[in-house]
């Protein structure tokens, strides 16, 4: 993933922990949070609960943000995009969120990648912390959040520990990174998964990051192509520019129960509309475990459930 030496490397239980973590670690007062689905929306209340004084730039679920209007205080601590809202199906551009380090240069900049990691290719230069949960792209049982972090968020916590300010206790930044440098941990840690996780990334590794993105950009232009010439099914997120390419969402216009229910009779798992969506989209993984010939089968039964035919 390009990550530099210089980062050091957390684990956590999830990627929700990890919102709590950063905004304990690195935030006195002011964050900020583009805000466009139900865990980039979940992130900036966490902050609001943590008695901060977050502010959002929201947009409707499906769609993207004109970074070119956007007004943050120049004051904001940490600037917070979730690169990939797994509830909308909706990608930021990555260079509209590297835009930002020359902009907010004083600004902690995160990105969420929990359902694009390891395909986002980020210029770790230009962010100062990324983190996923293995249970995505990795394929692995839910339970380990990884951080990334640069030493301007060890600078920061350590500056607010200055301030007299608590950055919590086992899991500040200062205890973790303490342990990081001797490879320990700060509790008995979620050993099979970091093991498995390990695995997983030695297979990555003998693929190769280039072919996992093409691979997967692919597989996401085959679904959005056949979407877009269905009668009853259409991709949810209207403009190209911001569709996921690793969840892919779609409207159905008669609900998605039956669907649903029809393709997991054949051993074919799709997910439902997240939140308020519930019962009116599919949502398509589009994962690096995911084969070509798994999403012409997905399609096919698709197709024979559209034309009533019962194969």
């Amino acid at each position: 993933m390009g990550i530099p030496t210089g980062f050091k490397i957390f684990f956590h239980a999830s990627a929700t922990e990890i919102w709590e973590r950063l905004l304990q670690n690195c935030v006195s007062n002011q964050s900020f949070h583009f805000v466009n689905g139900s865990f980039s929306d979940r992130y900036y209340k966490a902050a609001k609960q943590l008695k901060l004084q977050a502010m959002a730039k929201e947009a409707d679920w499906g769609e993207g943000f004109q970074f070119q209007k956007r007004q943050i205080p120049s004051d904001v601590e940490m600037i917070n995009f979730t690169h990939n809202e797994t509830s909308t199906g909706v990608m930021l551009p990555v260079e509209e969120i590297h835009a930002f380090r020359e902009s907010h240069p004083q600004a902690l900049i995160t990105v969420d990648m929990v359902s694009s990691a390891p395909y986002i290719n980020l210029d770790w230069c230009k962010i100062d912390a990324g983190y996923f949960s293995v249970q995505k792209c990795f394929g692995l049982p839910a339970g380990l959040g990884v951080l990334a972090l640069n030493q301007r968020c060890l600078q920061k916590e350590a500056l607010l520990r200055q301030q007299g300010l608590s950055t919590g206790t086992y899991h500040s930044f200062q205890a973790q990174y303490e342990k990081a440098i001797k490879n320990q941990t700060v509790e008995t840690p979620n050993m099979l998964a970091i093991y498995l996780l390990g695995k997983v990334c030695e297979d990555m590794l003998s693929l190769g990051i280039a072919r996992i993105r093409k691979e997967t950009e692919v597989r996401a232009n085959r679904l959005y192509t056949y979407f877009e010439q269905h009668p009853e099914y259409t991709p949810f997120v209207a403009d190209p520019r911001f569709r996921s390419k690793t969840v892919v969402l779609v409207d159905t216009a008669k609900g998605s129960q039956k669907l649903i229910s029809y393709l997991a009779e054949r051993g074919l798992i799709v997910g439902d509309g997240y939140g308020k969506m519930k019962g009116k989209q599919i949502r398509i993984a589009n994962f690096p475990a995911i084969s070509m010939m798994d999403i012409e089968r997905l399609i096919k039964g698709i197709e024979n459930f559209s034309t009533g035919n019962k194969e």
